[in-house]
């Protein structure tokens, strides 16, 4: 057997420079690094000999490297990914965040910290946690509860077996998830005589497994019965490219779809099935579907509690639930009649079980409606002096500027419930991490994405308190010159929740900066900050002149950053598209909105059916 030696870092990245896609590109696209003591002699001389056959770019946090690389994965619908490298300590737990995002929101991500020396030596290092009980243990441990695969790399050969484990987890679409290789900083520099045909170029192909035949037909029949059926589209659709699919199997079975945050835009806003979207930020066209709904027919969902209204949307006491899912575990949920499979082989099955089967009809005016309710709450108000816009008037000024190739992208606080009920996304216009929905992945994830797809117009919405949790990979973005445009409303602290501790009784506090308790209140020049990061950065100063700056923006080399100042206390829920949250309300306070609150959610909680 001919064999090659080289250090384990090498062979590492030897090996992943000819992991195949079916296309010809390699399936990890490249590295984001931060080099530092545990990865920088061993993984850094490998990264730096390895040149274009296996990229690395630098980022400025690891935790926002690797959202860069999430976004990345989550716009190729899980086709390519990224790996994200670190040194031992912060570096490495700074990751932990991104892992978590990456495991809720079942993406391909591959995370290799360095670790501590295996062979202990210098033990205690720099950075290193121990443990009083047991000398295994490493801060790296912290990834095992959040990656779908983890190993702890302490002999070079491990590589042999640890590689093909982490590949096949990343392109499972059940097993999907990020994988962590925790790799020892003395191992990446020990050489080992690895097989050369261990480095022969291999093709990963994404399977489709197909449905039981005994599950489909299971389903159809409970179609063919269903007098009120409706479709709950979630990132499953989108990630088996199963868009047309799902909607020749709605419009020729007469099953109208509502839309979970994943699921946005596998259907274009103006296909005539499709009602918005569903559940605690849905539409009052797409409740109403739901609540009748003697059939709910979840295609690639987890049915989190914001599509489901914590489980109180369905409300016809017969209704059924089926799950058609890739992954048994979310197939199986809430008692839900499981079809295991690919929802693009799903779909193609029951469509030719049913034939000429169409449902018995729905109401089409609703949905019409409620496009025009859209339409006119995100029209400019043209407030007088001292007026601060509504995030409804912000996302309908983005929507008149808009194209078929413009990209709507948020994370957390009030615009994934703003854009979920308002953005009328053309076909694959839509990119949310609603999963985590975790603060400060909006402009990374807006690097990402544009990575993944150069020839998009991609929209990043960020409120003012996620662009203070992450803003440094702006300055990464105009280093590689990264277009996009940020669209930053300011509305001075944390709105979204300001507004759900008063929905929930409580008096406002430590959200908005003027709550805060603080004599001096942030006066933050937000553009000046991004234009000193190298951004065209400008502050629009009304809805108009947000217009104006979005159309300048378009064709721009460098990311673009428009500030505008909105009204903190409007939220999505003054559109009538809202329902009710499971958030819990204290049982005992001496404040009597606090009680009143509790009396509604006590009431509330009766309309939850837990069971199918």
């Amino acid at each position: 057997m001919s064999t090659i030696k080289l250090t384990a870092a090498q062979a590492m990245v030897k090996w992943l420079s000819v992991q195949m896609t079916p296309e010809g590109e390699r399936f990890i696209d490249g590295i984001w690094a931060i080099f530092g003591h545990g990865n920088v002699a061993g993984l850094g001389e490998a990264l730096q000999q390895a040149d274009d056959a296996f990229p690395t770019w630098r980022g400025q946090n690891e935790q926002t490297m690797a959202h860069a690389a999430i976004a990345y994965a989550k716009a190729s619908k899980r086709t390519r990914a990224q790996a994200v490298t670190s040194s031992i300590g912060p570096g490495a737990t700074n990751m932990v965040t991104a892992a978590a995002l990456a495991h809720v929101n079942r993406l391909p991500l591959l995370l290799i910290p360095g670790d501590v020396f295996a062979n202990r030596r210098p033990d205690p290092v720099l950075q290193q946690v121990e443990d009083f009980a047991d000398g295994t243990v490493s801060a790296n441990d912290c990834f095992r509860a959040v990656s779908r695969y983890f190993d702890h790399i302490t002999r070079p050969e491990q590589l042999l077996t640890a590689l093909p484990r982490a590949l096949q987890v990343m392109t499972n679409p059940a097993d999907c998830g990020p994988v962590t290789l925790s790799f020892c900083q003395d191992v990446q520099a020990e050489a080992y005589d690895y097989p050369e045909a261990f480095f022969e170029p291999k093709v990963w192909h994404i399977r489709r497994p197909a449905p039981d035949a005994r599950e489909l037909a299971e389903v159809a029949e409970l179609i063919r019965k269903a007098q009120n059926p409706v479709i709950v589209c979630g990132g499953g659709v989108i990630y088996s490219r199963a868009e047309e699919e799902l909607a020749s199997f709605a419009t020729r079975h007469g099953i109208p779809v509502v839309e979970t945050q994943a699921g946005k835009s596998a259907l274009a806003q103006a296909h005539e099935m499709n009602f918005g979207a569903a559940g605690v930020d849905g539409s009052a066209a797409a409740n109403s579907l739901c609540s009748t709904a003697d059939l709910v027919i979840g295609v690639g969902t987890r049915f989190q509690d914001f599509t489901t209204g914590s489980w109180a949307l369905f409300q016809n006491p017969d209704r059924r639930i089926v799950s058609i899912n890739v992954a048994a575990y979310d197939a199986a949920k809430h008692g839900a009649v499981a079809l295991v499979s690919d929802a693009k082989v799903a779909l193609e099955g029951l469509s030719a079980a049913l034939g000429s089967h169409k449902a018995p009809g729905f109401d089409a005016q609703p949905r019409l409606d409620w496009l025009a309710k859209v339409d006119a709450h995100c029209a400019d108000r043209h407030g007088g002096e001292g007026y601060l816009p509504m995030d409804a008037e912000v996302i309908g000024a983005v929507q008149r500027t808009s194209s078929k190739a413009t990209v709507a992208m948020c994370a957390a606080g009030t615009m994934p419930g703003a854009l979920k009920l308002l953005w009328q996304a053309p076909k694959g216009g839509y990119h949310m991490e609603y999963g985590f929905s975790c603060m400060g992945y909006e402009i990374a994830g807006a690097m990402g994405l544009k990575l993944a797809q150069p020839d998009r117009d991609v929209i990043c919405f960020v409120g003012d308190g996620s662009y203070m949790m992450a803003n440094s990979e702006l300055a990464t973005a105009v280093m590689r010159r990264v277009p996009f445009t940020v669209v930053l409303t300011d509305n001075r602290g944390y709105g979204c929740i300001n507004r759900l501790q008063m929905g929930t009784g409580g008096e406002q506090f430590n959200n908005l900066y003027k709550d805060c308790r603080v004599e001096a209140q942030p006066q933050i020049d937000f553009a000046a900050h991004a234009a000193a990061m190298g951004a065209h950065a400008v502050k629009a100063q009304d809805i108009a002149d947000l217009e104006a700056q979005l159309l300048e923006a378009k064709g721009a080399e460098i990311p673009t950053v428009i500030v505008i100042e909105t009204d903190p206390m409007q939220g999505p829920a003054e559109a009538g598209g809202s329902f009710w949250w499971d958030v819990a309300v204290p049982e005992t306070s001496a404040n009597g909105k606090v009680q009143e609150a509790r009396a509604a959610y006590d009431a509330a909680q009766t309309r939850q059916n837990l069971v199918n």
